[in-house]
């Protein structure tokens, strides 16, 4: 499996629909946005498969993760922390010092195993109840 960054955004996208869209019933006007023009975006694949993605922002010291997610084929593999520690890496080397993310709420065990730690109220975003989380660099 290669996990790389990409322009590829027709691969991005097309997991973010199969998981977003047609797995959690997400909204396409909610899922698309006009910040992936500017984002950093992380791609796993297995030979021509995409199977898991990330995109990253920078915004002075602090770096967010966003629209994490993986194929099912790919779920339990690994994947999804080793896209989290690829992003955490990138933004680490951009100069963050604090990284941020909206977790689902039932993701937050996952995501405090890789070092995050939740803050705030819970917060429905697209009907899916989330929290923030941290991780200090």
């Amino acid at each position: 499996m290669i996990l790389t960054e990409t322009d590829d955004l027709a691969a991005c996208h097309a997991l973010r629909r199969a998981v977003f869209i047609e797995e959690q019933g997400i909204a396409e006007a909610e899922e698309w946005d006009d910040l992936d023009g500017q984002a950093v975006h992380l791609l796993a694949v297995e030979g021509a498969a995409p199977l898991g993605t990330a995109r990253l922002f920078v915004e002075g010291t602090e770096g967010r993760i966003g629209r994490v997610c993986v194929a099912k084929p790919a779920r339990g593999t690994g994947l999804g922390a080793a896209l989290i520690r690829a992003g955490v890496a990138r933004l680490a080397a951009a100069g963050c010092t604090r990284i941020l993310l909206g977790a689902q709420c039932y993701a937050i065990p996952f995501y405090e195993k890789l070092g995050f730690t939740a803050f705030g109220p819970e917060y429905d975003d697209a009907g899916i109840p989330h929290r923030e989380m941290e991780r200090r660099l």
